[in-house]
């Protein structure tokens, strides 16, 4: 026999997490279940720990640029604060009792373990079979997606699992993949003293972005003596029991003590039983609607959706997703102004479209760059002032629909570009604007300015 509920979510990471918690705030019988930690990658082995490490990397940063500014410094770097702040303070040592008992607080019941879909709104966890009355939420999140390198699958590399938990900084270490997390990783690793080397495939750093951000983070990166091989395909890799070895296609081979792999990430859909509401188990995303439904009874929500693997996108859904089952009206989900932010430092924010994006959709382009050290604060600011804005408007209607902002809190002047985007404001309004002297947002009254077309 089926035990009945109103609503069962499959998966509490962050998304599914809001979504169970709010239905039973909501008075809903919620069934709740997770294989691994409630929270999921964010609270314990992304977002938040990762940033407890960028955080130490860059005040030992700022305090190496203090010579010709401020005076003399020694730092002594020391990994094991980050590692224990990121074990107490982070991940009660990747316990997750405490959001356990936040959801069963709420009226919630948890199960722990793994659940699949046995028809419409029916889910079986170990033996239990549930029906859902109202919903049925898969929220499985994503797991790291592991290029298929001739002999990676017998090597014990890193995941960004390994390097959160890492208790000391390696000696040396190749980071396969140069996008935002390996790039963060990369960076943070550096700073206390490992010797880093990033290989990429594609022909730029970030290669999602701009390509001018991909070329100054190379730059950066570069500075600080880390080395970036672009343009480079992995062919084998191997262990000896001590040493990685990473061979590219040119024959040069790279050596370490630790290897990362950070290609990106692929939607937990395996084994979730989707043939059995008629959807494609082999789908590389959920597919789903503007109010975030993947069938009758059935919604997705966060990384499974394919909109990106990001806490703010599946914190977004959440609520639609949340509205949608209580039958209340509400806006569709709307991803123009999707904002990212890779937190390197320099920070590299950008929202909507790329140029090249908005030329592939067809529309009439033009393009506004200010450089950050030519501004009045980033002049004044000087050792660490690498950045600039990029401005994408669409010229036949006179509105932004994407922005890149790279420099020092380069994520939080992304704001007021965010804004602009989303409400669509004209440019001729954002030209006569004031723009607070002298602030790092200020660059982007220049960046406008120099908007033409291209």
């Amino acid at each position: 026999m089926a035990q009945e509920t109103d609503a069962i979510v499959i998966g509490m990471g962050v998304g599914g997490e809001h979504v169970a918690e709010r239905l039973a705030e909501e008075g809903l019988d919620v069934v709740g279940v997770e294989a691994e930690l409630v929270g999921g990658e964010c609270p314990y082995w992304a977002c938040i720990p990762s940033k407890m490490m960028i955080r130490a990397c860059n005040l030992l940063a700022e305090a190496r640029r203090i010579p010709n500014m401020a005076g003399q410094a020694q730092v002594s770097p020391d990994f094991g604060p980050v590692a224990s702040r990121i074990r107490d303070e982070a991940t009660d040592d990747w316990n997750d009792q405490v959001a356990v008992d936040r959801f069963t607080g709420k009226g919630g019941h948890f199960i722990r373990g793994r659940a699949r879909l046995s028809g419409p709104g029916r889910v079986e966890v170990d033996g239990q079979t549930f029906s859902a009355r109202r919903a049925v939420v898969l929220a499985t999140g994503s797991r790291p997606q592991i290029p298929p390198v001739p002999g990676l699958d017998q090597v014990p590399y890193w995941t960004n699992r390994d390097a959160i938990a890492a208790k000391e900084s390696p000696q040396s270490l190749i980071v396969l993949g140069g996008g935002a997390v390996g790039l963060e990783l990369a960076q943070a690793f550096a700073r206390f003293g490992t010797a880093v080397t990033i290989v990429e495939a594609t022909e730029r750093l970030l290669p999602a972005e701009e390509p001018e951000t991909g070329s100054l983070l190379t730059d950066v990166l570069g500075a600080e003596g880390i080395t970036v091989r672009t343009g480079a395909q992995a062919t084998h890799a191997r262990h000896d029991g001590d040493t990685f070895t990473l061979t590219l296609d040119g024959g040069e081979e790279l050596t370490a003590e630790r290897l990362l792999v950070a290609t990106g990430r692929r939607a937990n859909l395996a084994g979730l039983g989707l043939e059995t509401v008629g959807l494609d188990p082999d789908s590389r995303a959920l597919q789903v609607d503007e109010q975030l439904r993947a069938g009758p009874g059935l919604w997705g929500v966060g990384d499974v959706t394919g909109r990106g693997a990001f806490t703010h996108v599946a914190m977004y859904q959440a609520e639609i997703a949340v509205r949608a089952i209580l039958g209340e009206s509400g806006p569709d989900a709307d991803y123009r102004a999707l904002p990212r932010v890779t937190f390197t430092d320099p920070e590299v924010g950008s929202v909507g479209m790329t140029e090249a994006q908005a030329r592939e959709k067809g529309l009439q382009v033009r393009t506004g760059t200010a450089q950050v050290p030519s501004s009045a604060r980033g002049w004044i600011h000087k050792t660490g002032n690498e950045g600039l804005i990029k401005l994408v408007e669409d010229a036949d209607r006179g509105v932004l629909v994407g922005a890149t902002s790279v420099g020092p809190m380069g994520g939080e002047v992304l704001y007021g570009l965010v804004v602009a985007v989303q409400a669509e404001v004209p440019v001729d309004r954002l030209r006569h604007m004031m723009y607070a002297y002298p602030t790092f947002h200020r660059t982007v009254e220049d960046a406008l300015a120099g908007l033409r077309r291209s």
